[in-house]
């Protein structure tokens, strides 16, 4: 079994900063990562990507490309396609790779892991043709795939993002259907002055949003009472905005709320967690250098908190020199010299945060739909039985595994958990803190017996 100074799961941009920035320091790293190409899921395949459709994902994508690089350091191993399946004491890290299960040791965890986008549970989301605006990215990067009449849901800079991609490469959305609302953006207007100082951020939004206009998208925006309408597949999405009732017929439809921090790794090794109201989400209760409160495991990037990519990266670099300082490699002294710009860059990228949070919140009605919305996907279950549960006794998440199967699928309630979290909640009165979430157990994805056996 190979022994690293540092491990790190995920190669996404927080990964990748820490990698090169602890190789730098003179620290051995192994990367961990389920894709079989680096850059997350903001730079997917980035250097090969880059060349063919640079000009559709933007300059923000193609400069992913300088962090994939940094990944070729002698001291960085990069193990690509590896699904870790359990972090052990003393930080054995179990993975399958290849059909064939290994492990490696490390002295420090990075966990690194990005985030998951908010599950947005509508009545006909189950259908065929109705996916999140993250996997319409996926098909753009990775096979230039674009749905030819499509209709974007929700609210986000991310639905801006592939709208506006989806118009430069000449397939522009049939129509967003936009939740948030004016009173959202009153709300959100306290928090403008604090925005300016991330002014690029909202330069960007201004501009992709000039680019839909100008491509003549419909927008609809304050909508409720959203469905996707359709028998063995999405034909169309039907809603109320501004008083009138509306259909839009379509073939694909792209969901998407916000994103939340992936959790399950952390959660595994026993890392707390607490409910942060303005990103409506679980976060782990890390310092500022990404420290966790269990020793040795630190978390970087959207895994915790969003903040982007430029965030993610600066947070990235930050956790490499506190780890190389206690490891001996730097002075405190010099870790805090070379902090002290990348901390300056994190917080002025932040800056937005807060204004964007209170701008584009969750849709209410995805967050605790009706009563026959499917919740659990992979068993089938629906908001109204989460309710029944909380109506016989069942107070949270790990109970209601007595009730019934939510959350005990594939997924391992990646997709669910944050909804049964919430429903559970608002049933019982009580506050996401004290409803908690799913016991997170190894394997944390599933493995196989063959892969099993072939661990040595």
């Amino acid at each position: 079994m190979r022994h690293y100074d540092l491990a790190i799961l995920g190669a996404g941009p927080a990964g990748m900063a820490a990698a090169a920035t602890a190789a730098e320091a003179g620290l051995s790293v192994c990367v961990l990562d389920e894709q079989p190409h680096a850059g997350g899921q903001i730079y997917r395949d980035v250097e090969r990507v880059a060349a063919l459709r640079g000009d559709i994902l933007g300059k923000d994508y193609t400069r992913g490309a300088t962090l994939t690089a940094g990944l070729r350091h002698a001291a960085i191993t990069h193990l690509s396609g590896a699904v870790v399946w359990a972090i052990e004491h003393a930080f054995r890290i179990s993975f399958t790779q290849g059909g064939a299960a290994a492990q490696i040791a490390a002295e420090r965890v990075l966990l690194a892991t990005g985030a998951l986008e908010r599950p947005m549970p509508l009545p006909g989301w189950t259908l065929p043709g109705v996916m999140t605006a993250g996997a319409g990215q996926i098909l753009l990067k990775q096979s230039g795939v674009l749905a030819q009449s499509a209709v974007l849901v929700g609210s986000g800079p991310l639905l801006y993002l592939i709208a506006a991609q989806m118009v430069r490469a000449g397939v522009p959305p049939v129509a967003m259907v936009e939740t948030q609302t004016l009173d959202d953006l009153i709300r959100a207007a306290r928090h403008l002055g604090g925005a300016l100082r991330g002014w690029r951020y909202l330069l960007k939004g201004a501009r992709m949003l000039a680019e839909i206009t100008s491509a003549r998208v419909p927008r609809h925006t304050g909508a409720t009472g959203i469905a996707i309408a359709g028998e063995s597949r999405a034909e169309a999405v039907t809603f109320t905005s501004k008083g009138r009732a509306h259909r839009i017929p379509c073939d694909t439809v792209f969901l998407h709320h916000g994103v939340v921090p992936n959790t399950q790794a952390a959660r595994s090794l026993g890392v707390s967690h607490i409910w942060d109201r303005a990103q409506s989400c679980f976060v782990p209760s890390v310092d500022d250098w990404g420290q966790s409160d269990v020793a040795g495991v630190f978390i970087a990037g959207d895994s915790a908190g969003i903040g982007g990519a430029n965030v993610a990266e600066s947070a990235g670099r930050m956790t490499a020199l506190k780890v190389a300082e206690e490891l001996g490699r730097l002075s405190a002294t010099e870790r805090d010299r070379q902090a002290a710009p990348l901390r300056s860059a994190r917080n002025k990228d932040l800056a937005a945060r807060p204004f964007l949070d209170r701008a584009y919140p969750p849709h209410a009605a995805a967050v605790a739909p009706d009563d026959a919305t499917v919740i659990c996907r992979c068993e089938e279950v629906t908001a109204g039985d989460i309710r029944r549960y909380a109506a016989l006794g069942c107070l949270g998440p790990n109970q209601a595994k007595a009730f019934g199967r939510a959350g005990m699928g594939p997924c391992q309630g990646r997709y669910c958990g944050l909804s049964v979290s919430v429903i559970l909640a608002q049933a019982n009165g009580l506050t996401p803190d004290a409803t908690g979430y799913y016991r997170i157990r190894p394997p944390i994805k599933p493995v196989t017996l063959g892969e099993l056996a072939s661990l040595e």
